[in-house]
């Protein structure tokens, strides 16, 4: 397993540098001007928009500009944002734990709610309850995050008046009280993507639990008289887990981005409404630092799927 994951780690670093160049070269070469809004200004001086373009670098070739980037990254050194003049590091630890927690949650509820409910439809195929999970997961992948937010906002906020619709990052409670009120704001974002997310891997684990519990070494397990409950959970369960791990692998670096969608109708302080900010105000700094970072993850994630899969079947070879 070591030299695979060698082996592995090795491939990375010339895909990372891959997607760094592609993506350095389309936001460096994006229409837009970060301090175009200066020029607009009478009071200002053009030369004072030419100096920090020339404190930036913007007008050096692409080349070098890449290079010193790339250098930076290694070192640790991920810029400065041209809007708020703060460190790019600086502004996404600000917005980590809002993201973290409330996708990472949502994500917790998917898994929590997808495998007992595919498992159990996989088990009792086109029964009464098979049907209404089907039913369930397909109207839940169906409607989108900001339909079901909205509605989520009409009921519980406006109607019944049980839970704030805007997520306020100002909390001044402590210990206990500060993580029930936590809790009480990100109840409906949380909610939302987590149904969302649910649907989906339903459908997965439902799908990779009837193509495993009718192959015969099932058969066999249950012709020797194993419980039925020990056959599904230890022998076909954790077989059928494999193509839903590639799934979740590929699903949990987007915590980091954060739900776009999501965070814009209530208002969450994380990173995926920074991104959007840092679109819209072209802060090029940013807008590379978050997305090269999800790369990134995308491709560590991966190695630890493909690693999660020799523990669950032996059979799968680390060649």
């Amino acid at each position: 397993m070591s030299r695979y994951l060698l082996r592995r780690l090795l491939i990375a670093v010339p895909v990372l540098v891959g997607i760094s160049i592609v993506l350095f070269s389309i936001l460096a070469l994006a229409p837009g001007d970060p301090f175009g809004e200066l020029a607009l200004n009478p009071n200002i001086p053009p030369e004072v928009r030419l100096n920090l373009r020339k404190q930036f670098g913007l007008d050096d070739p692409l080349l070098v500009r890449y290079v010193r980037w790339l250098t930076a990254m290694v070192h640790g050194d991920w810029g400065y944002s041209f809007v708020s003049r703060l460190p790019v590091q600086q502004l996404i630890l600000q917005r980590l734990p809002t993201t973290l927690f409330v996708l990472g949650s949502a994500y917790v509820l998917a898994l929590l709610i997808a495998l007992p409910v595919g498992l159990l439809a996989a088990v009792k195929p086109y029964s009464f309850f098979d049907q209404v999970a089907t039913t369930f997961a397909f109207v839940g992948y169906s409607l989108p995050t900001f339909f079901t937010g909205l509605l989520f906002i009409l009921v519980f906020s406006i109607y019944l008046g049980w839970l704030p619709f805007i997520y306020s990052s100002t909390i001044e409670a402590r210990g206990v009280a500060w993580v029930l009120e936590h809790l009480r704001q990100g109840a409906m974002p949380m909610t939302v993507l987590g149904l969302f997310e649910a649907a989906a891997l339903t459908r997965f684990v439902r799908s990779a639990m009837l193509e495993v519990i009718n192959q015969d070494y099932i058969t066999t397990a249950r012709a020797k008289g194993l419980p039925e409950r020990l056959t599904v959970l230890k022998h076909a369960l954790r077989n059928a887990l494999i193509p839903v791990v590639t799934v979740v692998a590929l699903q949990i670096p987007t915590i980091f981005t954060g739900a776009v969608i999501t965070e814009q109708i209530f208002r969450v302080p994380g990173i995926g409404s920074l991104l959007i900010a840092a679109i819209e105000s072209t802060d090029t700094p940013v807008v590379t630092a978050i997305t090269f970072v999800y790369a990134a993850l995308v491709i560590l994630f991966n190695l630890l799927a493909d690693l999660v899969y020799g523990l669950l079947d032996p059979r799968i070879p680390y060649g």
